[in-house]
């Protein structure tokens, strides 16, 4: 899954006036929960965040026979500077890289078609995808290191408006080939754009015994695309996400839910059509210290039409970690 992940803007989000700092994913969730510590600045000051994010995720292609998985531990070290604006807004810009760990497949553009897919026509024998699933699951050994990073700017002009760019670079450092899958050597690229907007100002603790007329301070939209590139050059495609979410507090621990359509435009290369997936996403964070916070997210797609490479059903990516900020 090309998240990630994750997992998958959402650090920019720390900046936005409320507790809730995990929304949507994508696709990164080490990016997601990599950002400032939350604290306002005031217009011209500046603050350096040092950030270390370990993250063990994975990501599972149920519409596509094998089924193809990838499971990965990252370590990500980078850093945050942000610089306090007018009206309660801020300018920042972030940055990491590390080692992935992986198993399986490597982290992919969401919707990839594979060349030589695990997927086949309908009149495929259902004994072969048997054995197809099997031989991939049990062949999904420690695989190699890849190196994985993210770069990204976010400006927000008041305190319930962000817009963020960001670029997602993964290097693949060998080629391998498993059960017609092949990870070929070279960089990987993603790059996500799009606004945020919260309707509240996201201080909503239902432990505090705040009720639904409180709900309203914890509700966003957001549109943000991604578009990717395959380790070859090949153009993959690319997606809108146009999402609505709700973020609140029960004590110290953070629940993000958010979910919509997704808009996707494969490549040339896939020879599928447009079509309109529709996905969701929850996520949990919960502060262990002042420096150190645990995370978790569960994001799910499904797709409503199939082709030559690609299934209908669901996609799944599941993460959890802990950030550190310093």
């Amino acid at each position: 899954m090309g998240m990630t992940h994750l997992c998958s803007f959402i650090s920019l989000l720390k900046r936005l006036p409320w507790t809730a700092s995990c929304i949507l994913t994508l696709s990164a969730p080490a990016f997601a929960h990599g950002g400032p510590g939350g604290q306002d600045l005031k217009p011209g000051e500046f603050k350096a965040s040092p950030i270390i994010t370990i993250e063990g995720h994975g990501g599972l292609e149920n519409n596509v026979q094998g089924p193809p998985r990838h499971y990965a531990i990252d370590g990500l070290y980078g850093t945050v500077l942000e610089w306090g604006l007018e009206n309660k807004g801020s300018f920042a810009i972030e940055a990491a890289i590390g080692p992935a760990f992986v198993w399986g497949e490597a982290e992919h553009f969401y919707g990839q078609v594979h060349a030589h897919g695990s997927h086949e026509d309908e009149g495929h024998d259902d004994d072969h995808g048997e054995d197809e699933a099997e031989s991939f699951s049990s062949a999904s050994p420690w695989r190699r290191t890849d190196i994985k990073g993210y770069l990204s700017a976010r400006y927000q002009p008041t305190g319930n408006l962000s817009f963020q760019a960001t670029w997602k670079p993964y290097y693949i450092t060998r080629t391998q080939t498993q059960d017609g899958l092949e990870d070929e050597l070279g960089l990987r690229n993603e790059v996500q754009v799009g606004a945020l907007y919260a309707f509240g100002d996201g201080d909503v603790n239902f432990a505090l015994g705040d009720g639904l007329e409180s709900v309203v301070d914890g509700v966003f939209v957001s549109a943000y695309n991604n578009t990717g590139w395959d380790s070859d050059g090949t153009y993959l495609g690319n997606y809108t996400d146009a999402w609505a979410g709700f973020g609140f507090n029960y004590d110290q621990l953070n629940v993000t839910l958010s979910g919509g359509p997704r808009f996707y435009t494969p490549g040339r290369y896939a020879n599928l059509p447009q079509r309109t997936d529709w996905g969701g996403e929850i996520e949990f964070e919960y502060p262990i210290t002042d420096n150190v916070v645990a995370f978790a997210h569960w994001e799910a797609v499904y797709s409503s039409e199939g082709g030559e490479g690609w299934g209908i059903g669901f996609q799944h990516h599941i993460g959890t970690g802990v950030t550190l900020r310093f």
